[in-house]
């Protein structure tokens, strides 16, 4: 049996400069990933078949069955290669449902990596970003769950020369979710400017206002977050997960527990990013 990580990503920074005409955004964003998130193991079929298990924290109400984008992942690998081989798969989830850190895209993205090595299909054999593609905006990011500058709805990938790993980081969701679709919805079309990824610091998250207007407890945990004095607080993607950034892992496990200690109805997830 194989295992992968389906890494956390964080939006460090989150720029919408244009709603397009197909109804979607263009968009600016540095994707950073997490040492951790939700885990994936597989073994081998031999009959085609693609079985999907699910347990862990958030595994309550998630379809196991041909919607979920691990299993929308092994279909679409399946068929790029045309393979008889099949797997039995086990998502550990541990990030909270419609959380603005790439649960289900990590999870793809995690799936792809593993059936790779368990069918031993060769990398140059495939177009592995155009797969990730088709099952959804972040998925390409999360392929490689390493830091990248992403341009359109997140497809066009830059490689940026940041020294961010092993920067410690800690992630803060009020377990509220809070749906992609009304969050861009109510973005003000207003574009603020662009974001330069060497300036990411000074960048900002363009959903967060949206995001605050439908779940107000977003705002609480950034005042939260921002009251432990990290090196920077803000919201992911399209929430309602936040997250922060500390000089040293102490600080951060500091106020993990203090946080923990007074708000016991909160996730929490202590990280370091990769």
């Amino acid at each position: 049996m194989l295992s992968e990580t389906a890494h956390a990503k964080v939006n460090l920074a989150l720029h919408v400069r244009a709603r397009r005409a197909d109804g979607y955004h263009e968009l600016e964003s540095l994707f950073a990933f997490c040492a951790d998130g939700d885990g994936l193991r597989g073994s081998m079929r031999e009959d085609g078949e693609i079985a999907l298990t699910i347990e862990g924290d958030f595994a309550e109400g998630l379809s196991a069955g041909e919607d979920n984008l691990v299993m929308r992942a092994a279909r679409a690998l399946q068929a790029a290669i045309g393979t008889q081989f099949g797997a039995d798969l086990v998502l550990d989830k541990r990030l909270p449902i419609a959380s603005g850190i790439g649960g289900g895209s990590a999870d793809a993205a995690a799936a792809l990596r593993l059936l790779v090595n368990l069918w031993d299909i060769r990398p140059m054999a495939l177009d592995f970003p155009a797969i990730a593609a088709s099952l959804g905006a972040d998925v390409p990011a999360c392929l490689g769950s390493q830091t990248v500058f992403g341009k359109g709805v997140g497809e066009r990938l830059e490689t940026v020369d940041l020294d961010l790993g092993g920067m410690p980081i800690l992630l803060v969701n009020p377990l509220v979710e809070c749906p992609t679709g009304p969050v861009f919805k109510g973005w003000d079309a207003f574009d603020r400017g662009p974001l330069d990824p060497a300036e990411w610091r000074r960048g900002r998250n363009d959903l967060a206002a949206s995001a605050i207007a439908l779940v107000p407890e977003i705002d609480e945990v950034l005042a939260v977050l921002r009251a432990q004095l990290p090196s920077l607080a803000r919201m992911s993607g399209s929430g309602a997960t936040c997250f922060a950034l500390f000089a040293s892992d102490a600080e951060r496990d500091v106020a993990a527990e203090r946080i923990e200690d007074d708000h016991p109805d909160w996730w929490l997830m202590a990280s370091e990013l990769r």
